[in-house]
């Protein structure tokens, strides 16, 4: 049981991160993409709108479908229809091959999102200990990679499809290769636990401190990504150079603080490091928004780094817990907050720099971090029927994988 589980973590850790490393050679080519289709400034919204609403049809999609399919077998299925649309983002010429290259992302990277932190779930419990963050601390280490393989493609000027057809035809074959080891919780009725998985639903009163703190943490998240070069260059004065460094900053420090995460959960509970997590990154937009020149900016978005990195894998984590018989559900339902909060972060904070100011701005997604602490107790472990709140590993869950182990 034992190699079973560590190898459905390998698998599925390297899931995430082809799947980081794919959005971030997407989402860091913008302006080749825009150049090479000849997309309009006035254009370019809507096409960046659609991928977000899309994934969350397809989040909400997916929790019909693991009622019929696996999540095993569907990421199985999706991973390579989000690589095969990356490359058709970059082999296409006219708008209407973007749209349906776009389109099909976004459709994809919902599943896909949904039934990869579905499998890590149940892997958790499975476990009986924290182990959510390594898998997103895998997610930000593939986003570094595909940055700096985005940033190298640019440095040499390659086309869009050079720059990513290498890429696809590496991690396409490796995830298929990978995904043979997947292990989920995704046992049939008929070899679960007596009483287990009979009649739960997923209230949605219940989930919804969940949901607003997802929200909260991706509105942070999409102010960092979309407006720290801006933010640095404009307000803070710095260099065009310099002004690129915030969120590589950001992403080092995600990273760094999801790796060492789950010992923290393990030692104090998720509620104290929901808590801390909070706390640290509304220090960091606090030091941002008064920070006097760019370095003590660059400080704030290092804060920003190291607080916000803990909130979506214990919210995904929490979630699991809440509706232990129902997980899938909620994991899906959730994860559609997590483009909610990226279709309003971006416009928010642009809509209130240019009214107000950037540095007022700042403000808003600091209440709202602080927020998640009225939340921090849906964090909390539940009480199970065994007793003493804490999770135990499920036979079901142990020994059925995607390909029976």
């Amino acid at each position: 049981m034992t190699d079973v589980l560590r190898r459905g973590r390998a698998s599925l850790a390297f899931s995430f991160f082809a799947q980081g490393a794919t959005f971030a050679l997407l989402v860091t080519r913008i302006p080749a993409i825009q150049d090479r289709y000849g997309v309009s400034d006035a254009l370019l919204p809507a096409f960046l709108a659609a991928v977000p609403i899309l994934a969350g049809v397809g989040s909400v999609t997916t929790e019909q479908l693991v009622k019929r399919i696996s999540p095993s077998v569907l990421l199985r299925c999706l991973q390579p229809v989000v690589l095969l649309a990356l490359l058709g983002v970059g082999s296409g010429e006219h708008l209407a091959e973007l749209g349906i290259a776009l389109g099909a992302f976004g459709l994809a990277v919902g599943g896909l999102d949904a039934s990869m932190n579905m499998l890590g779930v149940s892997l958790q419990r499975a476990y009986g200990r924290s182990i959510m963050l390594s898998f997103h601390a895998v997610f930000s280490l593939g986003g570094i990679v595909g940055a700096s393989l985005a940033w190298a493609g640019a440095h040499w000027h390659l086309a869009l499809w050079v720059s990513y057809l290498p890429v696809v035809a590496v991690l396409l074959p490796a995830t298929l290769v990978g995904s043979r080891w997947y292990v989920g919780g995704d046992a049939s009725p008929d070899v679960r636990e007596e009483g287990e998985g009979q009649g739960q639903t997923v209230v949605f009163k219940l989930l919804l401190p969940l949901c607003l703190v997802m929200t909260f943490a991706y509105i942070g998240d999409s102010t960092v990504s979309n407006w720290s070069a801006k933010y640095l260059k404009d307000v803070l004065g710095s260099s065009e150079q310099l002004s690129t460094v915030p969120y590589n900053v950001y992403m080092v420090t995600t990273l760094l603080g999801r790796s060492l995460g789950d010992l923290g959960v393990r030692r104090f509970g998720a509620v104290a490091v929901v808590r801390l997590g909070a706390l640290v990154a509304a220090a960091g937009f606090a030091v941002v928004a008064l920070a006097p020149g760019a370095w003590v900016g660059m400080l704030g978005f290092t804060l920003l780094g190291l607080g916000l990195c803990v909130l979506v894998p214990q919210t995904f984590a929490a979630a699991g817990r809440l509706f232990p018989n129902a997980s899938d559900a909620a994991v899906a339902r959730l994860n559609v907050f997590n483009y909610v909060g990226f279709l309003i972060g971006s416009p928010l904070v642009g809509a209130l720099g240019d009214t107000w100011s950037y540095r007022g701005a700042m403000i808003v997604p600091m209440v709202l971090v602080l927020v998640t602490l009225f939340y921090a107790r849906s964090f909390a472990p539940q009480p199970d029927r065994y007793g003493g709140g804490h999770e135990r590993p499920r036979t079901a869950d142990v020994g059925r994988g995607s390909n029976g182990l």
